[in-house]
């Protein structure tokens, strides 16, 4: 459920099943146990996340919890939700373990909530058996292997499921993630946490603090997600821009990006949830100018309002955003750009609204989501006077979220007459196919139907954009930029 960044995770977790001899069921009908990756995000993300587990709870199969909202509530959803057992990210280094005990029959208590910024992060700066070291889901490390500061070879990140006893790993690459979409687009994470203090968001204690991978490891397991399908990497995060900072190098994202779009097979490199006010002159110019490197700049503005963004304990006002938007399309004038916006902010006025639409007016966004607030369990912004009624906040939102979907279309309708290099996702039949501009992320940014002859998903064509509805493009093809590897 939830994010890329938990697609991520779930293939950790299939990882480390399948290398410790489980199978991984076409269905919870023929399965033995049902592990559902939970969101934790706002109220409805969460809700989707009960009903997932509730219908599961229906089956044959035992159900465990796993994920955000496993995490976020611990024992209290172990004990609304009884039909489950709950893990927690401290779990997902023995989560064989945690299976094999399931289907024993055994019942574990739940863990208790905690403030995972307060945690120190179980890396091999922090080793295991530390005061308070806390486990960091996509970082998979063997707990053996650092303790006793041995490298593993021919490991991503030095990451091995732990294997029954006696049984030695096999040879070669064993990387701790296993597919599970397929399809010629994965995503990579570069961290996890996130160390900014929003007074609206939850995400910090129960993701933890910032922790950035290290730079060979992403370009080890990048080369696996090539051999393995992947055409463009789709780099995820809470806060990309912060990458490197906890490594020290707060550059380091420049000097990743041309190293990832050099691995064979890689055709687009993707960079997703910028932080407006860490965003800097030279990761700009990286990412609008580094060949292989979408030019595509993922900006979470929030808001417009300078008002409302300090109330948000966040920086800048729709003239700054407007200026940052312009620094980018002077490097690159086909961008893309895309921002989420929150509406119904506590002490939200009127005229903060008015100051929202006018930015959008101004921005020419590529991709815009409006989401009404969701006042979240131990954030500040829950306490603050001036909430808002939920009608007025949905008042607000749709009828911003009918100005975006004008928006949305008529920068769509610009793009007419433009050549886009266009990632094939998927054969329609009859020469018809469908992919992606540099503009467009996976599944949120619309989509280019492509007339074509002969290609294949993967392929990279050059396409001319000859009409749009929406936010989604046809286009024909006049040639072939990288074709998908045979």
């Amino acid at each position: 459920m939830g994010c890329a960044r938990n697609e991520v995770d779930s293939e950790e977790l299939a990882g480390r099943l399948e290398q410790a001899g489980w199978t991984l069921a076409d269905s919870g009908e023929d399965a033995d146990v049902v592990l559902v990756n939970t969101c934790g995000f706002i109220q409805a993300a969460k809700q989707d996340s009960i009903d997932e587990l509730l219908g599961a709870a229906g089956g044959k199969a035992a159900v465990v919890a796993a994920g955000c909202l496993a995490e976020r509530y611990g024992s209290g959803l172990a004990d609304a939700l009884p039909e489950a057992q709950i893990l927690s990210f401290d779990d997902y280094g023995s989560i064989a373990d945690r299976l094999d005990d399931v289907v024993a029959g055994r019942r574990w208590a739940a863990h208790e909530p905690r403030d995972r910024r307060k945690l120190l992060p179980l890396t091999p700066a922090a080793r295991p058996g530390a005061d308070g070291a806390a486990a960091v889901p996509g970082h998979a490390t063997r707990a053996g292997s650092i303790a006793a500061g041995l490298a593993t070879p021919g490991l991503v990140g030095g990451a091995i499921a732990d294997l029954p006893a006696g049984v030695a790993p096999a040879s070669g690459p064993r990387v701790m993630r296993r597919r599970l979409g397929g399809g010629p687009v994965a995503p990579l994470k570069i961290a996890s946490g996130c160390d900014r203090r929003c007074s609206f968001c939850a995400i910090p204690a129960f993701r933890g603090a910032f922790v950035s991978r290290p730079a060979a490891d992403l370009v080890a397991e990048a080369s696996w997600l090539a051999e393995h399908g992947a055409r463009e990497l789709f780099l995820v995060s809470e806060n990309s821009t912060s990458y490197g900072k906890d490594l020290g190098d707060l550059r380091l994202l420049e000097k990743l990006l041309p190293q990832l779009a050099a691995v064979p097979g890689i055709a687009r490199v993707r960079v997703s949830y910028l932080q407006p006010a860490e965003v800097r002159p030279g990761l700009i110019e990286a990412m609008a100018a580094t060949p292989g490197v979408a030019p595509y700049f993922d900006l979470s503005f929030q808001h417009a309002s300078g008002t409302v963004l300090r109330s948000m304990r966040r920086f800048g006002d729709g003239d700054r955003f407007c200026a940052l938007i312009d620094q980018i399309r002077e490097l690159a004038p086909a961008a893309g750009i895309r921002s989420n916006f929150i509406v119904g902010f506590p002490g939200e006025t009127p005229g903060d609204v008015e100051a929202l639409r006018q930015f959008l007016m101004d921005a020419r966004l590529d991709a815009i989501g409006v989401f009404g607030y969701s006042a979240e369990d131990g954030t500040e912004a829950a306490g603050l006077p001036g909430q808002l009624s939920e009608d007025e906040v949905a008042d607000r939102v749709g009828d911003l979220a009918d100005l975006a979907d004008e928006l949305m279309a008529q920068r769509a309708a610009d793009r007419v007459g433009e050549d886009l290099d266009v990632l094939i996702d998927e054969d329609l039949g009859n020469g018809r196919y469908v992919g992606r501009g540099p503009h467009q992320a996976p599944e949120v940014d619309g989509t280019v139907e492509v007339s074509a002859v002969g290609a294949v998903p993967g392929d990279l064509l050059r396409v001319r954009v000859t009409g749009s509805d929406g936010v989604d493009l046809t286009a024909v093809a006049t040639g072939v930029v990288a074709a998908a590897p045979h």
